[in-house]
């Protein structure tokens, strides 16, 4: 593969967009358009394609036309929905055994690469690309997985689409689509420590609400995004898709560079250096036009914690449960009685009163290197008061973890240290809240049952659930990170 594939990978790439100013997703955009019919609809080329275990009815699909996978070099199968976090060696559910065995054949049969259940690489989809360098910047890349969105903390469009889509991108390496519009947000300033991008995510939903960036390609811009790691990064384009977005973007950079460089999949030396020359370009110009801005002030960012059953049900730690009898809004105050039956709630307690029962920390929003340092940063020489589940994304993640001894913080602490995967976000691989019980967690969605039938799930960043972890109950981790790294 070139570097001017690595960079476009599109067959046409006229621009569309005139001569004038243009976005970062504007640029990712005209350079993908194959053509585009009066109705705006737009044929588009995709560079990446992720496919999972779950993606065994588009491949079945593709069997009912006597199809092909057109472009085995561009897509990459992963096991991790589905995948035990623990006892891998026999799989016990036959269900989930058959899912993993149909995508190693599927992927077998169409010669695309898998990064399998006893793979070294295996891990999240969306950790595994990014650490494999098969995550980009100026790449189109879809996975049948509505948080696609993390790739384009690099800058890339990304973003998740249906079983029929899967299909239709193995057979024709490409999507029709309608162009989003197109929203900046932008958070200046310096955060206070303890706070980060688990927080400044939560924060713009709980302020656009969950369907504010509905018909959106959202880009983050602004010194505090400009400060973030790439975990960071990657954290708030995870989350872009609970406001409603298309897509979360971010422009390359520096960071993102030395992110990329030496990474498996990568280009390297002389292919890189062309590479990085043309990703400066992808940058929105300076005169570019949003149809929507939205402004944060990141020293007013709190530690967020959600309280609803909606990630938009977000408020800063020392804040209280709201009343629905204080709206006006007859349907946002009955949503709200119903979010707060559920949840065993009731109006004016304190956030920090409420008790949990267990914690998280995993899934594909926290479950990077820098999310598990900074759970263990406050987690180190404390016991915590309730059990729970430390899940590394990735199986490199794990190892790195482990050299570093942060395995041990955790069990010390009295949490139980497992193998990578999806876990206990989705609950579907036999990771899972017991019904009633109430769990602090590093995930993206707090729905009804998410972590589980009965679950009741608050969502927050790493370190505010290992602060939970320690207290039992949910708890602002700015004092507790006093005299610590």
């Amino acid at each position: 593969m070139t570097a001017a594939t690595m960079i476009a990978g599109t067959p046409g790439s006229a621009s569309k967009s005139g001569a004038g100013p243009r976005t970062l997703f504007d640029k990712l955009w005209d350079a993908h358009v194959v053509v585009e019919r009066p109705s705006g609809d737009a044929l588009i080329w995709i560079d990446r394609h992720f496919v999972h275990e779950g993606s065994f009815h588009a491949f079945a699909q593709v069997a009912g036309r006597d199809g092909v996978v057109v472009e085995p070099g561009l897509t990459f199968g992963i096991a991790d929905h589905y995948v035990p976090t623990r006892g891998r060696d026999h799989i016990a559910n036959p269900e989930i055994a058959r899912m993993i065995d149909d995508l190693e054949a599927n992927t077998a049969r169409h010669g695309v690469e898998l990064f399998g259940v006893n793979d070294p690489r295996q891990g999240i989809v969306h950790v595994v690309g990014p650490e494999q360098g098969l995550t980009l910047p100026g790449l189109t890349m879809v996975c049948g997985d509505s948080h696609t969105s993390t790739h384009g903390a690099f800058g890339a469009y990304a973003f998740g689409i249906g079983a029929s889509e899967v299909a239709h991108v193995l057979m024709t390496q490409t999507l029709w689509q309608k162009k989003p519009r197109r929203m900046r947000i932008t958070i200046d300033g310096t955060p206070a420590p303890g706070v980060g991008a688990k927080d400044f995510i939560l924060s713009i939903i709980a302020k656009i609400g969950a369907d504010g960036a509905r018909g959106y390609a959202v880009e983050y811009a602004g010194e505090a995004v400009r400060a973030l790691s790439m975990a960071g990064r990657m954290t708030m384009c995870n989350m872009s898709i609970e406001a409603g977005a298309r897509c979360g973007l971010i422009a390359p950079d520096e960071t993102t560079f030395r992110w990329i460089a030496g990474k498996p999949y990568a280009p390297k030396g002389a292919a890189l250096e062309a590479a990085i020359a043309a990703w400066r370009n992808l940058p929105s110009d300076t005169d570019a036009c949003f149809d929507r801005e939205i402004a944060l002030e990141a020293a007013a960012i709190a530690p967020i914690v959600t309280w609803g059953t909606s990630p938009e049900d977000a408020l800063p730690i020392g804040a209280s449960v709201p009343d629905p009898a204080a709206l006006n809004d007859d349907g946002r105050a009955a949503a709200m009685r119903d979010a707060l039956a559920y949840m065993g709630l009731r109006p004016g307690q304190k956030l920090s009163e409420i008790v949990v029962d267990r914690v998280f920390i995993g899934s594909c929003t926290n479950a990077r290197i820098e999310d598990l340092r900074a759970a263990a940063s406050v987690l180190a020489g404390r016991k915590a008061r309730v059990p729970g589940l430390v899940s590394p994304g990735s199986s490199q993640v794990k190892r790195q973890a482990e050299e570093e001894g942060l395995d041990r913080i955790f069990i010390a602490a009295g949490l139980e240290w497992v193998e990578s995967g999806c876990s206990m976000c989705v609950g579907m691989n036999g990771d899972s809240v017991p019904s009633g019980e109430r769990c602090a967690s590093t995930t993206n969605r707090n729905f009804r049952g998410r972590q589980g039938p009965g679950a009741r799930t608050h969502l927050m960043s790493p370190a505010m659930v290992a602060a939970a972890a320690v207290t039992g109950h949910l708890t602002d981790v700015r004092p507790m990170l006093e005299g610590r790294s």
